[in-house]
């Protein structure tokens, strides 16, 4: 039931999107519809990191304000979760959003990962198209003519460690940066930094050039967009950040 549920609402309305767009875009590159359909599904769930990056920029801004209640009610870890709930439900701050917005974000990833490990493209698997897809007449597998995104490439492994590594720094220096206070959470966060940093990379280098050069290009792709979405979030944070510092200045007594 639950693979029937993630084939029709995930797996398959993403392997038709990559066919129609192999049918539309010039020279049928299968290379080009990957990065597209990646642009357009990181687009999709633009407003659920935007929304993920202001849950932790909230969470930072009670910090003072949790180390408060955890010195209050230091030795009862009832009282102090129960008061430290009670300051999220004060300043409507959920905490779970950033949890919600990753499992949000998961299957529609790992949908996209399946469907070009998979799926060879080097014909289409009919049993899997809607009545309204287009049939590709060609397949070019080699991106822009000169690197194959059937077989393994190191050339796209290599670029997908890198990207994979500039998009983690980037990250890390803007929402997801730890906090320098001292605690088991800032430690963990500390350890999951340096994973995101320097083994993330390793790992999907090296997934990207054991599998094919269609995942490659996915994850340069995602990396690429995921840091441009970083930016547009740290700008739109920033920016709201001045209205509301505006608006109080108005509103503030002379």
């Amino acid at each position: 039931m639950i693979s029937a549920f993630f084939h029709a609402v995930f797996y398959n309305p993403i392997y038709n999107a990559l066919v129609a767009l192999v049918a539309i875009v010039p020279g049928n590159d299968v290379g080009v519809a990957v990065i597209v359909v990646t642009v357009l599904i990181r687009l999709l769930l633009l407003p659920f990191s935007l929304s993920a990056a202001r849950t932790q920029r909230a969470m930072k801004t009670l910090e003072p304000k949790i180390k408060e209640l955890k010195e209050k009610h230091k030795g009862d870890k009832e009282k102090e979760a129960v008061a430290t709930l009670a300051l999220y439900k004060e300043e409507k701050v959920n905490p779970f959003a950033s949890i919600l917005t990753v499992f949000i974000q998961i299957p529609v990833l790992l949908a996209l990962y399946w469907v070009f490990r998979y799926e060879p493209f080097s014909h289409v698997n009919t049993t899997l198209l809607y009545s309204f897809t287009p049939i590709p007449h060609a397949f070019s597998l080699l991106f822009f003519g000169i690197i194959s995104v059937s077989g393994k490439s190191l050339t796209l492994a290599i670029l997908a460690g890198i990207s994979q590594f500039l998009q983690a720094n980037l990250a890390l220096s803007g929402t997801m940066k730890p906090s320098d206070a001292k605690g088991m959470q800032n430690d963990f966060q500390r350890v999951m930094g340096l994973q995101l940093k320097y083994v993330f990379p390793f790992i999907i280098g090296t997934i990207s050039y054991t599998t094919s050069g269609a995942v490659a290009l996915y994850f340069i792709t995602t990396n690429l967009v995921g840091a441009a979405q970083e930016l547009h979030v740290r700008r739109t944070l920033a920016r709201e950040a001045d209205e509301r510092t505006k608006l109080l200045e108005r509103v503030a007594p002379q």
